[in-house]
């Protein structure tokens, strides 16, 4: 009872808000590593929007089914993810985008993000996606060194 007196009210708060959230076994990522990146297969976004939401983490969510290319694809991030206007929309600003602006604003509850209908086009062949893929395994990495979830669901056009 005393070290409730030395608590922040911020503290406080976060310390309620964190026991009412779900264990990850009471959300449909049971199962699923904490820094991964992988084929959507049998989840639905809904499912995993509803997870990030009940688990207190971000969700970022992306359409990819207009790109035709590298730069199609790097304009769609920026917008739907919302990436800063000095965003260089180039893979490694993507990766810089997603890391460390991001560390620096203070803690991080984790990351749930969904890349669906990655195109497959001739402007954006299978090196590109594969590109484009290690960028969030290397994202998934970073914070995983910092032991913050990062998530990454996709699928191909």
């Amino acid at each position: 009872m005393k070290r409730d007196l030395f608590l922040t009210s911020m503290e406080r708060d976060a310390e309620m808000d964190t026991s009412l959230r779900p264990d990850i076994s009471e959300t449909p990522l049971k199962g699923v590593r904490s820094n991964i990146v992988q084929s959507i297969r049998a989840f639905r976004v809904q499912d995993l929007q509803d997870s990030a939401r009940s688990l207190g983490q971000h969700f970022l969510y992306a359409n990819l089914a207009n790109a035709q290319s590298k730069q199609d694809v790097l304009d769609l991030l920026a917008q739907q993810f919302m990436l800063p206007a000095h965003f260089g929309k180039n893979f490694d600003a993507l990766y810089d985008c997603m890391t460390d602006p991001v560390h620096k604003s203070g803690p991080q509850p984790g990351f749930i993000v969904v890349l669906e209908q990655i195109p497959a086009t001739a402007k954006f062949d299978k090196e590109a996606r594969e590109q484009l893929l290690d960028i969030f395994r290397d994202t998934a990495d970073y914070w995983a060194d910092r032991k913050i979830p990062f998530r990454c669901f996709y699928s191909f056009l």
